[in-house]
């Protein structure tokens, strides 16, 4: 598929070819569903923790004698059936990570990507070197283009001028090419490629 290719400025800079097995599929909701659990999953930290019978702060001494109260028979305050007893089975710190293939990944990075071209929310832009780091230039530009939510993926490496600048603006999000995800990439409303970047992620993906 072919795309125009624009600059900062909103100026024309020719169009680029983009790879079908990438850009051009027919996006499947169950394959990105997948891969946002898969990554929400391995983000969740897991520290939710309870105090067991043997961990709650109480006396060990037998709160009444065995026989003669009338009532159940009972050795310890730290029971789960008391208020302030431990817990019986209660969530311990654990890692919610879970497997999925590495091409299973690929494929949804595909997906999103495509996701955004069918949509027409896809934008190629000829690079983002800027002279100086001037967020205000930067605010003015993304205004004039229509930029609210926005992801934008750079090459290898993201221009420093452009990081900096971009820093302070509320929607606008910047990642190298092998930061490029799924879920990064469906959150925001446009998704704003590079040339550079264009070329990283197709040499990534085939």
């Amino acid at each position: 598929m072919k795309l125009d290719v624009i600059k900062l400025d909103a100026g024309k800079a020719g169009s680029i070819e983009l790879s079908d097995d990438i850009f051009g599929l027919e996006p499947r909701a169950d394959i990105l569903h997948r891969v946002v659990r898969w990554q929400r999953a391995k983000a969740q930290q897991g520290t939710h923790s309870v105090l067991t019978k043997s961990e709650v702060s109480y006396s060990t001494k037998k709160i009444y004698r065995q026989k003669g109260t009338g009532g159940a028979r009972h050795g310890s305050k730290k029971a789960p059936i008391f208020r302030h007893g431990g817990v019986y089975k209660g969530p311990t710190p654990r890692s919610h990570a879970h497997d999925l293939p590495k091409k299973f990944r690929a494929l949804g990075l595909k997906h999103a990507l495509s996701s955004k071209a069918a949509t027409g929310n896809l934008v190629v832009l000829e690079d983002v070197a800027m002279p100086e780091a001037k967020t205000a230039i930067l605010a003015k530009a993304a205004k004039e283009l229509g930029w609210k939510r926005v992801l934008i993926i750079d090459g290898a490496d993201v221009n420093e001028n452009f990081a900096r600048a971009a820093r302070n603006i509320e929607g606008i999000d910047i990642l190298p090419s092998m930061g490029a995800n799924v879920y990064d990439i469906l959150k925001r409303d446009t998704l704003v490629i590079t040339k550079a970047g264009v070329e990283a992620l197709e040499a990534r993906l085939k």
